[in-house]
């Protein structure tokens, strides 16, 4: 009992000290919105939860949309809009009642006759608000997006101009095509940039992305020296895949929004920042980081950050916490109840093999928990993060059950062979079963980031998880070599490998989410690269 319960107390310590660690607040980090300096002006889409503009018949309730516009008026006295769809053309009559301005969208696309009922009913807004609408957005990164020729958003912006009288007109896109579509610039009243550090060609570091703000605002005002410029889009996501050097976190978004915001005020220069509201429907088109712009939460309307509180990534780190504790706890019981029915006296290595494992488990298992949250989107996205992590931690607690009873992991021969090969053993056909679901969810995603790399999130937490105690029980209690190598397993090492050398090399040195989970995708290569089948299988008796 000695050694068990020594382990025990070792993995709970690690535990509580890492989660102690991992909540404390980050020092640069403080709340962008402070009462004592209003923000300029901010991007207010209204849908909530499920609502998505994809969704044609939607048309949001004015009611909502007055519940957002009554909160916005307490931190700004701006917001932009997009569009007049899905209800938002109700939004300069609401803004009115509470004393908001608007930047009024245009959305422009493919389609001419949309775009002439956009135009139509903007102008009708602008003509019937003139003390609201401030200006006219014709057009909001249609040159990015290829849906319109330079020649004719030039068109489309001097034809609203002619009817928008004197409401001021510009156009919005990132700030490269500004620089690379200058002719644009006679046509509008003043320029209207998008600087994302995030999602420049080169991410920009957080650290780094309000300087990077106010470098290219610069630039382009030396490129455009007779306009004024207005930085339309500008922030950080606070959730989401890392691009290069470039982390989404909650302390990073307060960071540079706060940095950004400080510095317009120094530099006396005019910006909105991007968004008011996270926005889940953006999820389907941009992946995780898409949903996680806002100051405010979707559902329930919520800052993020509360001034004059500390700000940590893990806000639920207690809770995170406690479940990792449980769960080590958990690891433990099963592989003393079953090293109590088995005859066969466990070493210290294999309660060794226990601990790393229910270690790990405690650590990562509120992440992972926390990552299924942020990162399902749809029920696939559920079943497929839900799935990867509830194979994980099954892989930990039947791996440390078999560790203490002298058990290797089974091969996919064992689980899915003919019947004379597979196994007896209800506890292998768990750990075999929760090992496929893994192996399986793993490849899936390591090629997911070789073909379709850009919007996917990494899944560190759960790979590790998995990992980490089969490839201990693997070496612990491993086949002896001079089996065959198994085809299944082999294959599957063999994809996750070459995944590891492109995704590697395609996300740089510099993203530690991608090195992580490369790191778990090597380990479960190499367990799987150890499994031997016997020449003439035989009935298993463990």
């Amino acid at each position: 009992m000695r050694t068990p319960l020594a382990f025990l107390v070792l993995s709970l310590c690690v535990i509580a000290g890492t989660w102690t660690w991992l909540g404390q607040p980050v020092p640069q980090a403080r709340a962008p919105l402070d009462p004592a300096h209003k923000l300029e002006c901010v991007s207010y889409t209204p849908f909530r939860g499920a609502q998505s503009p994809l969704e044609p018949s939607l048309h949001v309730p004015v009611q909502q949309i007055a519940q957002d516009l009554a909160q916005l008026a307490k931190i700004t006295d701006c917001i932009r809009t997009y569009s007049i769809d899905s209800g938002l053309d109700q939004v300069p009559g609401e803004a009115a009642k509470v004393g908001l301005k608007v930047i009024q969208g245009i959305w422009l696309g493919s389609n001419r006759f949309k775009n002439s009922i956009q135009i139509d009913t903007a102008v009708a807004l602008a003509k019937r608000y003139p003390a609201t609408i401030e200006a006219l957005v014709v057009g909001n990164e249609v040159l990015l997006r290829g849906e319109m020729t330079a020649a004719d958003l030039l068109t489309t912006i001097r034809y609203v101009k002619s009817r928008a009288e004197t409401t001021p007109v510009t156009y919005a896109d990132v700030w490269e095509f500004w620089l690379r579509n200058r002719e644009l610039a006679p046509a509008v009243d003043f320029v209207t940039i998008h600087i994302l550090p995030y999602w420049e060609d080169f991410p920009v570091r957080a650290k780094y992305a309000a300087g990077h703000v106010d470098q290219i605002r610069k630039r382009v005002a030396v490129a455009f020296p007779n306009k004024e410029i207005l930085i339309g889009e500008t922030g950080w996501p606070s959730a989401g895949r890392m691009r290069d050097g470039a982390l989404p976190s909650l302390a990073n978004q307060a960071m540079v929004v706060s940095q950004i915001l400080a510095l317009a005020r120094s530099e006396k220069f005019r910006v909105n920042l991007i968004e008011a509201y996270d926005q889940p429907w953006k999820r389907q088109l941009e992946g995780t980081v898409g949903g996680y712009w806002g100051l405010f939460g979707s559902e329930p309307r919520q800052a993020k950050y509360a001034t004059g509180e500390t700000i940590t990534n893990h806000p639920m780190w207690r809770w995170q916490m406690g479940g990792g504790l449980g769960f080590c706890v958990l690891v433990y019981a099963a592989a003393m109840m079953a090293s109590r029915r088995r005859p066969w006296p466990p070493r210290w290595a294999a309660w060794f093999v226990v601990a790393v494992g229910a270690t790990v488990g405690g650590v990562l298992a509120g992440w992972g928990v926390e990552k299924v949250q942020i990162e399902s989107f749809g029920t696939g996205g559920w079943i497929a993060n839900g799935g990867l992590l509830a194979g994980a931690l099954a892989v930990t607690v039947f791996a440390a059950m078999a560790a203490v009873t002298g058990r290797c992991l089974p091969t996919f021969v064992q689980m899915m062979g003919p019947p004379e090969a597979r196994t007896d053993s209800k506890v292998m056909r768990a750990l075999g079963l929760a090992l496929i679901v893994v192996v399986v969810f793993a490849t899936e995603t390591a090629l997911g980031f070789v073909f379709d790399p850009r919007y996917r999130d990494f899944q560190f937490a759960a790979l590790t998880i998995a990992a980490v105690p089969a490839l201990f029980l693997m070496l612990l209690n491993g086949p002896t070599l001079n089996g065959r190598r198994p085809v299944a397993e082999t294959a599957f090492a063999v994809m996750l490998t070459l995944c590891v050398v492109y995704i590697g090399f395609n996300e740089g040195s510099a993203n530690w989410q991608s090195l992580w989970t490369c790191g778990a995708y090597l380990a479960l290569a190499f367990t799987l690269s150890l499994a031997r089948v016997a020449q003439n299988p035989r009935p298993s008796k463990r």
